[in-house]
């Protein structure tokens, strides 16, 4: 007789591979002359940290910028190998250095900005033929970029990166487009609108600050900016209201689309709104990469980013959010 053989039903779904873009910036965040704390941090940074933990096993995430050949550089690639990050496509640039900004936080937990970052290493990320990034092209599940990607990068660069994103998106690539918008480091608004709308054109997944937009294309109102955002044809929309609910929108193969209104959570004591998004777009991501609804997904965002919201810094410790992760 022949031995038995018991096949195991279950399978592992295959790891998946994000890339995100941008920049890393050191932080100094305190009163100006008093005491400073230092740290770091960037939007898209700050959403890879929280993807991996998120992720857990089932994802893998790369960041994609450059550095300087200083210590601090180093430093900073030695933390964030730390935090789980792929660093092989981070660009060492000689003689350039990171970008600078300090963090002030006023009673209510918003913060205000002072940048330092116009010699920033990640500014000429896209100044050689071709960036690890782009060699790469077809190893990347998804890939993540922001309005503030494309800001800080000069014209030729942005163009590469529009290409990027539409070359993976051609070939079944989630690709996802942060409207993170900030007047100071566009040279008008002109060209901040025609790289944002190449970006909407280049994204399946677009995550909309209603504000933000509104303050882009100059809505009268923010109802009026909502409105427009929800018009963007695209496979998958989220409209992120501050405390208000969210908008989530999944078009189905048959064309068709439902809205959903995903509740925020309330939080009493708001110490500290850095990362809200970052971590947000984090946790709706990891879940959407593994097959999870799109309304589940942003609950899940929504808690997370209200976890943040109560501790100071964009990142917050890996302890406080432990509860949330999975096993």
């Amino acid at each position: 007789m022949l031995p038995m053989t018991i096949e195991n039903s279950s399978t592992v779904p295959p790891v998946k591979k994000v890339a995100l873009i941008g920049e890393c910036m050191l932080e100094l965040s305190g009163t100006a002359f008093g005491a400073m704390q230092q740290s770091y941090g960037g939007d898209t940074f700050n959403t890879a940290v929280y993807l991996q933990r998120c992720g857990g096993a089932a994802l893998q995430t790369w960041y994609a910028t450059a550095l300087g050949d200083d210590a601090l550089s180093a430093a900073l690639q030695q933390r964030w190998a730390a935090d789980g990050l792929q660093l092989d496509l981070v660009r060492t640039i000689a003689g350039r250095m990171p970008g600078l900004y300090q963090i002030e936080v006023d009673a209510h937990g918003e913060r205000r900005f002072s940048f330092w970052r116009d010699q920033s290493a990640a500014r000429a990320y896209f100044d050689v033929a071709s960036t690890p990034l782009e060699a790469r092209a077809d190893s990347w599940d998804a890939f993540y970029f922001s309005g503030i990607s494309l800001a800080i990068l000069p014209p030729a660069g942005r163009e590469r990166l529009i290409a990027l994103a539409l070359r993976l998106r051609q070939r079944g690539a989630t690709v996802v487009f942060d409207n993170n918008y900030r007047p100071r480091l566009w040279a008008d608004k002109a060209t901040a609108r025609t790289s944002f709308c190449q970006a909407f054109a280049a994204a399946s997944t677009l995550l909309i600050t209603a504000d933000d937009h509104q303050a882009l294309f100059e809505f009268d109102s923010l109802d009026a900016a909502v409105a427009d955002a929800q018009a963007l044809q695209m496979p998958e929309l989220v409209i992120k209201r501050g405390a208000a609910d969210t908008l989530v929108r999944v078009n189905s193969s048959e064309g068709w689309a439902i809205w959903h209104s995903v509740p925020t959570e309330l939080v009493l004591r708001v110490v500290d709104t850095t990362a809200a998004g970052d971590s947000f777009a984090a946790a709706y991501l990891s879940q959407r990469l593994q097959g999870r609804p799109a309304a589940e997904a942003a609950q899940f965002g929504n808690r997370l980013a209200a976890r943040v919201i109560q501790h100071p810094g964009a990142i917050i410790p890996l302890a406080a959010m432990q509860d949330l992760l999975p096993v």
